[in-house]
């Protein structure tokens, strides 16, 4: 069952780098998604977490509300 739901995950994940326009900004350059990837890492362990959390947080949250009321 674990398998299944870490599958899932990653396609979840996968879904929302296309969802924000990743794949087609990237050209699907995997190298450039690794190292933005890399640097949200970066950021995450440094001194600023909590603010980028918060502002990513916002961002998304508002992202996922415009996308249901597009839809409505």
């Amino acid at each position: 069952m674990k398998r299944r739901e870490r599958t899932r995950q990653l396609i979840e994940l996968g879904g929302l780098a296309a969802k924000a326009g990743l794949i087609d900004l990237t050209d699907d350059d995997r190298a450039v998604l690794y190292g933005a990837m890399l640097e949200i890492a970066a950021t995450l362990r440094g001194e600023q977490r909590e603010y980028a959390l918060t502002l990513w947080r916002r961002r998304g949250k508002r992202a996922f509300e415009d996308e249901v009321s597009t839809r409505d």
